[in-house]
C-alpha cells in the first residue's frame, strides 16, 4: 500500500492519501483542499471515501471541497457527527481569524471496533478518546494512522472540549501499545514514529 503525507493549514495538520489496486483513501482532509486535490491526480488512483479519525476544525476544512469534487462518502464516529455542523465543539470558534469552519454530515458513521472494508481496503476502526471523545485509529496489515492521539515523542492535547487525560493514555496502551512494536503509527500532526519506538522512549510512558 502507498502512503503520502499531506501537511496543510496553519496548524500543519496531516492529512493522508492511502492507495493500491488503483483506488484510494483520503484520511482527515484538514485544509488545502487544491493542494490534496493535486496530490489525488498524481497518484492516478481512484478516491473511494473520506475517513475521520475527529472532526477538530484542524482535520475537516476541505471535507466538503474534496467530498464534492470527487463525489464520495464521509465516515466518522457517531460520537462526533453533530461537531461537523459546530464550530464550538470543532473548535474552529476558538480561532476568529480563520472563521467558522464546518462541514455537513457524514454519510456513515463507524462500527467501532469492527472491521470496515471499502474497496480493496479492509482495516480496523478503534476508538481511542482522550484527545475528544470520538477519537479513533485506524488499523491496517503494518501501520495505524492514529490522529491526535500520539504523537512522535508526545500525546494529544487533553486540556480541550471532552479532552481526558487519564483516557487517552488508557487509550494508547490498550489499542496502539498491543500492536506489534513494527508497526509505523502515522499522527495528526508531525513525523510518522512506530509503536515500539514510542514504547520505549515517549515520556508520558517512561
Amino acid at each position: 500500500m502507498n502512503i503520502q503525507q499531506i501537511v496543510t493549514g496553519p496548524v500543519q495538520e496531516n492529512c493522508y492519501l492511502l492507495w493500491q489496486n488503483n483506488e484510494l483513501l483520503v484520511v482527515d482532509p484538514g485544509a488545502d483542499a487544491k493542494k490534496i486535490s493535486a496530490a489525488i491526480k498524481k497518484t492516478a488512483a481512484t478516491p473511494l471515501a473520506i475517513i475521520l479519525t475527529h472532526t477538530h476544525y484542524d482535520h475537516i476544512g476541505a471535507v466538503d471541497a474534496i467530498r464534492d469534487e470527487y463525489q464520495i462518502p464521509v465516515y466518522v464516529s457517531s460520537d462526533e457527527q453533530e461537531w461537523l455542523q459546530s464550530p464550538p465543539k470543532n473548535l474552529s470558534g476558538r480561532h476568529p481569524e480563520l472563521g467558522p469552519i464546518t462541514a455537513r454530515n457524514a454519510e456513515h458513521e463507524f462500527e467501532l471496533n469492527d472491521t470496515l472494508t471499502i474497496g480493496s481496503f479492509s482495516f480496523e476502526v478503534v476508538p481511542t478518546p482522550g484527545h475528544s471523545i470520538g477519537s479513533v485509529s485506524f488499523i491496517f496489515d503494518s501501520f495505524v494512522v492514529c490522529g491526535d492521539a500520539l504523537f512522535k515523542g508526545s500525546i494529544g492535547r487533553t486540556d480541550l472540549y471532552t479532552g481526558n487525560l487519564e483516557q487517552l493514555l488508557n487509550s494508547i496502551q490498550t489499542q496502539l501499545f498491543t500492536l506489534p512494536d513494527s508497526f509505523d503509527a502515522y499522527p495528526g500532526h508531525g513525523e510518522p514514529t512506530t509503536i515500539g519506538h514510542e514504547k520505549a522512549t515517549n515520556p508520558f510512558f517512561n
